[in-house]
């Protein structure tokens, strides 16, 4: 089992023990989809597997609460936030965009592309160096700036 699984066990006895429902709630879906991941039979469960679980967790979030916000559901947006902010309390801090920016350019120069059609090389060379550290949302744009697209 990776630390990552771990450490999401030993958080939730301690928002058990702490009575702390919402903590409880949010810690018990991430080890259900960290269970998910056992069960696929795709090998052991790593790190960078329960991370990328986490950021599907992220993503799902952050589309509920848009969706409960556009139907005036402020009741559920407020819990699917706190849910939120549990599943970010495990993700790794993402660079900002000046270091982005950064590996932006390393990237460009070592796939060498020189338009925006070749937007694929230099993502591919950023995610193989950087994948973990970076947000491929921002990644995408700063490429297609840098590229003229």
């Amino acid at each position: 089992m990776s630390a990552l699984v771990d450490r999401v066990s030993d958080e939730l006895k301690k928002a058990m023990l702490a009575k702390d429902a919402g903590r409880t709630t949010a810690l018990r879906m991430i080890r259900a989809a960290f269970i998910e991941l056992a069960k696929e039979g795709k090998g052991e469960v790593t790190d960078d597997r329960c991370l990328d679980a986490l950021r599907r967790l992220k993503k799902q979030r952050e589309e509920s609460i848009q969706s409960y916000e556009q139907a005036g559901r402020a009741e559920l947006a407020a819990a699917e936030r706190a849910e939120l902010a549990v599943v970010d309390g495990f993700l790794p801090q993402l660079a900002d965009e000046a270091t982005t920016l950064g590996w932006v350019r390393e990237a460009i120069a070592a796939s060498g592309a020189t338009n925006a059609r070749e937007f694929g090389k230099v993502m591919g060379v950023l995610m193989k160096t950087h994948k973990s550290d970076i947000d491929a949302t921002l990644a995408r744009t700063l490429i297609t700036r840098e590229l003229g697209g």
